[in-house]
């Protein structure tokens, strides 16, 4: 049972922007904090930005100012905004909960060239 399906990662020069998505089943999505994470190449997973229930946000340090974080709670999907990528955000991008995780999906790679 697919939990998790994330998409909207590409190959991006520096300075360039994208969205990614995530849809999420209604078991993992409704009462959840949710959460974006992304591994780089021989490196953790890393947490990126989380979204509580009621919309607040947290960004790592590395990413605030540049990516956004929403979600719609109509359509079971988390979304990351991400503007000014720098060559150090190329990494494969998960979304799953925050405090509860279930098993993780395929991800999304994410590719910026200097």
């Amino acid at each position: 049972q697919v939990q998790l399906v994330e998409s909207g990662g590409a190959l991006v020069q520096a300075g360039g922007s994208l969205r990614l998505s995530c849809v999420a089943s209604g078991s993992v999505f409704s009462f959840n904090d949710m959460a974006w994470y992304r591994q780089a190449p021989g490196k953790q997973r890393e947490l990126v930005a989380h979204i509580t229930t009621g919309g607040g946000t947290n960004y790592a340090d590395s990413v605030k100012g540049r990516f956004t974080i929403s979600r719609d709670n109509a359509k079971n999907t988390v979304y990351l905004q991400m503007n000014t990528l720098k060559p150090e955000d190329t990494a494969v991008y998960y979304c799953n909960g925050r405090w509860h995780t279930v098993p993780w999906g395929q991800g999304t790679q994410v590719t910026v060239s200097s």
